[in-house]
């Protein structure tokens, strides 16, 4: 490998593959985060101690939370790490969307590190910069997949990106070929989207271009992002890590940020699961994508069987069920047969048509909702759901239209979507997009990196009757606080959901709903967005279901203390005595 790294000892140049480390990420780590939070510093330090001995050769930091001093954060954990020779002899990579951070952090390393990331995202100008700087701290870098345009999502665009990146670091920077390790974008496959399905084949892909058309570059990838469909079982995300790599590796990736503790092998993955996992990544398609969908639930059943796995779709299982209860049924594994029979029977028990949509089909999504959260559904699963939705609301929707003389609550809603500025990532908005239309919402999507101006432009227009803003990023959180204060400077108040990878229920209470003339709502899951917007829609569920989200936000900022800080005084006082 030609590549020059160092910590205390520098990375072995015979080195084929490295592993970076993954569990020093506040994003990634619930643990990590909660240690950081503390000020628990030795036992985050063991975090680290332990990703080295179980072989990671470069370990990632990352202290990108909305609650925290990232700066700070990651000044002061990185010069802990200096003064532990076992942990510190390992290459560091500084991680963070914020340039200050990654700026700080840079003043703080010994040897030569890496910096991950920078992209084109903000345009040429801020790139070359960025670059200049991290030439100029001696230290290589991490280019992601990003330009104006948003994140690359195709092989066609991720090779665009990166010929572009690659030619102005080697050309107008004059940063070494050797220096650049570029991130296409892992993205997560089997997600019950044919779009999603050739993510990781276009991946690879891009992997042996790059190897063969950018003499000199590296490729790494965030690897836990490929199997986010099935978080809840371990095991299959693993052996879709395992088999992901072993091809990568085979094209020529060599490096990747991993769990090092990781349990299953590729040797350790059965054959008849490996046929299904290479099917996935390697000759994508909708059959694919649902065989490995039916190996994880009934890997999940046999170890965790759901409450209702004893229930079959078929007619003589269902024969003593409500059709309520079967509708439910229906509604949370997907099931269209009889569904159209089944809602036939039901508008002769419901005075009206959308009391159906609100009552058992609501009941279902909220129970897909809860199974999700629990990680006993996955998110393929919400999306076969999502369009079962669909089609019994299709079924529904003429005689709604029938009704509406006499009904005030027929139409779902309109819903306003947007990742906020400084963001380029919009998977999981895009998801949210799919899972509310399915619903019956009419949804008006102003795409990503959108400045707050926009946003308030787009609810003056369109008057939308919930907001939702979306970001993964922690850039993300200062510009929603941005958007909901421009939001209500302009009058409006339509009920705001905030969701993204770092999104929080306290940093919602804390920074953002404050700001805001109205409520706002953090949303965990893209399934869980439906069931509130229907109770925030709904005039007789709307002011009770207000009134608790507003008292959680209060009791989580009563909650929330800060550690205190004694005077300069008290702290002289109780200075340690050595004499």
């Amino acid at each position: 490998m030609q590549i020059n790294i160092c910590g205390l000892e520098p990375l072995d140049r015979n080195t084929q593959f490295v592993g970076v480390g993954e569990r020093c990420n506040v994003a990634g780590s619930r643990k990590f985060l909660r240690l950081i939070s503390e000020k628990n510093y030795d036992e985050a330090l063991e975090i680290a101690r332990k990703q080295v001995l179980d072989g990671a050769l470069v370990l990632d930091i990352n202290m990108d939370d909305g609650l925290l001093d990232a700066r700070h954060e990651m000044t002061h954990f990185l010069r802990l790490i200096a003064s532990e020779p076992d942990i510190c002899r390992v290459p560091m990579m500084i991680d963070s969307s914020d340039w200050s951070v990654v700026s700080a952090g840079l003043r703080c390393i010994q040897g030569k590190c890496i910096v991950n990331s920078i992209s084109l995202k903000e345009g040429e100008d801020v790139f070359l910069a960025h670059a200049r700087e991290i030439k100029r701290m001696g230290a290589a870098v991490v280019v992601m997949a990003f330009d104006e345009e948003g994140q690359a999502t195709t092989f066609e665009r991720r090779i665009e990106i990166c010929q572009r990146a690659y030619s102005l670091l080697v050309e107008c920077v004059g940063i070494a070929a050797e220096d650049i390790i570029f991130d296409p974008n892992v993205l997560s496959v089997a997600t019950g989207i044919a779009e999603h399905d050739a993510y990781a084949w276009d991946f690879l892909r891009t992997v042996e271009w790059i190897k063969t058309h950018l003499p000199g570059a590296h490729i790494s990838g965030g690897i836990s992002n490929l199997s986010f469909s099935f978080r809840g079982n371990n095991y299959i995300r693993e052996a879709m890590h395992a088999v992901f790599l072993y091809e990568g590796i085979k094209r020529g990736m060599d490096f990747a940020i991993v769990n090092p503790s990781a349990k299953v092998t590729y040797a350790d993955i059965p054959a008849e699961h490996l046929s299904i996992i290479e099917e996935v990544l390697l000759r994508p398609s909708q059959q694919a994508s649902e065989a490995l969908i039916e190996l994880a639930t009934s890997l999940n059943a046999a170890s965790s069987p759901l409450p209702s796995a004893s229930i079959s779709s078929s007619s003589s299982s269902e024969a003593n069920l409500s059709v309520e209860e079967r509708l439910v049924h229906k509604l949370q594994h997907g099931i269209f047969e009889g569904l159209e029979a089944d809602i036939t029977e039901a508008l002769s028990l419901y005075p009206r048509a959308v009391d159906i949509i609100e009552g058992p089909l609501m009941d279902g999504m909220n129970r897909v909702g809860t199974l999700f959260g629990e990680g006993k559904m996955f998110l393929p699963q919400v999306v076969k759901t999502a369009r079962t939705m669909k089609r019994a609301v299709a079924f529904l929707q003429p005689y709604i239209e029938a009704q509406k003389s006499d009904c005030s609550a027929e139409k779902a809603g309109k819903v306003l979507l947007a990742t906020v500025r400084g963001d380029v990532h919009d998977i999981g908005k895009n998801i949210v997009s799919v899972v509310m239309a399915c619903n019956g919402y009419e949804i008006i999507d102003l795409g990503v990196m959108v400045p707050a101006e926009d946003i308030v432009r787009a609810a003056l227009e369109h008057q939308p009757d919930i907001i939702g803003l979306s970001g993964l990023i922690t850039p993300s959180l200062a510009e929603m606080t941005e958007v909901v204060t421009q939001l209500s400077l302009s009058g409006i108040s339509v009920p705001v959901m905030i969701g993204g990878a770092t999104t929080s229920a306290m940093h919602t209470a804390l920074k953002i709903a404050p700001l805001y003339s109205g409520v706002v709502a953090w949303v965990k899951d893209a399934s869980l967005n439906c069931p509130l917007a229907a109770k925030l829609l709904n005039a007789d569920s709307a002011p009770a279901t207000i009134a608790r989200i507003k008292e959680e936000q209060e009791a989580l900022r009563q909650s929330f203390q800060p550690q205190p800080l004694v005077s300069l005084q008290e702290a002289r006082d109780n200075k340690p005595t050595f004499f």
